[in-house]
C-alpha cells in the first residue's frame, strides 16, 4: 500500500481491478475529477498480470486521497472485502475498473443522503455498448423518477419497479452507509455475480431509501468476453440460485402474494432463462446437438419455468414471441431460437444491444 490516509473522509470509494490496463486510468481519473473531494479512494490491484498495477501506482504517487493495495489474485469479492476492511468513510461507494463516472456523481449521491439521513441512495446509470472498431456505441439510460421512501414498506412496494430497471442489482449506482454494512457484518460472497447477493443482503431490511433519476455512471460493454462467444457451463444453476434469492427476499418482505411484484420477479427469471438457452447454443459450448436439446428441455419443463412464463407479461412483441417455445415446452424450437440469438450476439453487438434494450 503506497499512501497511508489520515482522518475520516465522508466517502470511501472502492475499486477492484484485474487486467484492465486499457481502462483503469480512465476510471481512476474520472473519480479524481469529482466536484466533491471529501473522499478516500481504495484501489485494489487483484494480482494483475498486465500493466494494471503499474498504472494504479502511478496515479497513487500524485494523489494522497488514493491508497493502493496489491494482493495476490483472489477475485473481485476478496478485493472488495480487503478494501472494506480498510474503509473509514461514513459512506461507501463501489465502482468497476472498466467503467467511468461523471464529475457530479459523488455529490449527487451524498447530498440527499446527508439531507434526509438515508441508509441507501440509488441512482440512474448509463449502459454504453461499443461495437465495431471505430468507437461507435449506443447509450441506454436506466432510471426511475426521483423519490424518497422513508419507511421499509414504501421502499419494498416500489422495489419491483427498481428491479425492473436493473437499478437494484449492481453496487456501482448506490451509496451505502458504512455503519450499516459493519453492523450487519456484510461482505462480498465468493460466488458468481458476487455483487448481487451483497446488495440483496443490504436491502433486505433497509429503511430510508432515496432514488435519483439523474445518471452519472457509465457501465461499459465493450470487451469481447462480455458480449460474444463465452460459454458458462454453470450459468443455468447460477440463475436458478439467483431466482431463489429473489423469491426468498419477497417472501421475507411478505410481498410474495403481490401480483405486480411477482410479475417482475418471474419476468426477470424467464428473461434470464432465455439467456441460459442462448448460453447452451453458444458456439463454444462443447455439448453435442442432442445434449443441448436435452439440456434445454430440462430447463423449460420445470414447474418453476412454467409458472414464470405464465405470470410474466413481456413488454414487447419480440419477447412474447421468444417465450413461445418455453410455453409450449418445445425444446427443438427453443434450440433454434437460442442459436439465432447467439449468432446475433456474436456477429452484431449493436443489433443485439438494441433488441435487448427493447425487450
Amino acid at each position: 500500500m503506497a499512501n497511508v490516509l489520515r482522518g475520516y473522509p465522508l466517502v470511501s470509494v472502492i475499486l477492484p481491478a484485474y487486467n484492465v490496463e486499457n481502462y483503469v486510468a480512465r476510471a481512476i481519473e474520472s473519480m479524481q475529477r469529482q466536484t466533491m473531494d471529501d473522499f478516500e479512494f481504495l484501489v485494489v490491484d487483484d494480482g494483475s498480470t498486465d500493466r494494471t498495477g503499474d498504472i494504479i501506482h502511478q496515479h497513487t504517487r500524485h494523489d494522497l486521497r488514493i491508497a493502493d493495495f496489491h494482493p495476490k489474485n483472489g477475485g473481485a469479492p476478496m478485493a472488495r472485502n480487503l478494501a472494506l476492511d480498510h474503509a473509514r468513510g461514513k459512506y461507501v461507494y463501489f465502482m468497476d475498473a472498466d467503467d467511468w463516472a461523471e464529475r457530479d456523481l459523488l455529490k449527487s449521491l451524498v447530498e440527499p443522503a446527508e439531507t434526509s439521513s438515508l441508509e441507501l441512495v440509488v441512482e440512474g446509470f448509463y449502459i454504453d455498448t461499443y461495437y465495431g472498431n471505430d468507437g461507435e456505441y449506443t447509450i441506454e439510460k436506466k432510471y426511475r423518477p426521483t423519490a424518497t421512501y422513508p419507511t421499509q414498506y414504501e421502499f419494498r412496494v416500489a422495489a419491483a419497479e427498481l428491479f425492473d430497471q436493473n437499478l437494484l442489482y449492481p453496487p456501482w449506482n448506490k451509496l451505502f452507509l458504512r455503519e450499516r454494512i459493519e453492523r450487519l457484518g456484510l461482505r462480498f460472497r465468493n460466488t458468481f455475480m458476487d455483487d448481487f447477493p451483497f446488495v440483496l443482503d443490504y436491502i433486505r431490511d433497509v429503511e430510508r431509501v432515496g432514488v435519483i433519476e439523474d445518471a452519472y455512471y457509465h457501465f461499459i460493454r465493450k470487451r469481447e468476453d462480455s458480449e460474444t462467444a463465452r460459454w458458462r457451463p454453470d450459468m443455468y444453476e447460477k440463475r436458478e440460485e439467483e431466482h431463489g434469492w429473489m423469491l426468498d427476499l419477497y417472501h421475507h418482505w411478505k410481498l410474495d402474494g403481490d401480483p405486480s411484484s411477482m410479475e417482475v420477479v418471474h419476468r426477470r427469471y424467464i428473461e434470464r432463462l432465455v439467456g441460459c438457452i442462448e448460453n447452451v447454443c453458444n458456439r463454444s459450448c462443447t455439448m453435442t446437438r442432442k445434449e443441448k436439446i436435452s439440456a434445454i428441455n430440462q430447463m423449460i419443463s420445470t414447474d418453476q419455468a412454467q409458472i414464470a412464463v405464465a405470470l410474466a407479461q413481456p413488454h414487447s412483441r419480440m419477447m412474447k414471441t421468444m417465450l413461445v417455445p418455453i410455453k409450449t415446452k418445445n425444446a427443438r424450437l427453443a434450440y433454434h431460437e437460442g442459436k439465432l440469438i447467439s449468432f446475433v450476439k456474436s456477429h452484431n453487438t449493436k443489433v443485439f444491444a438494441t433488441l435487448k434494450a427493447r425487450r
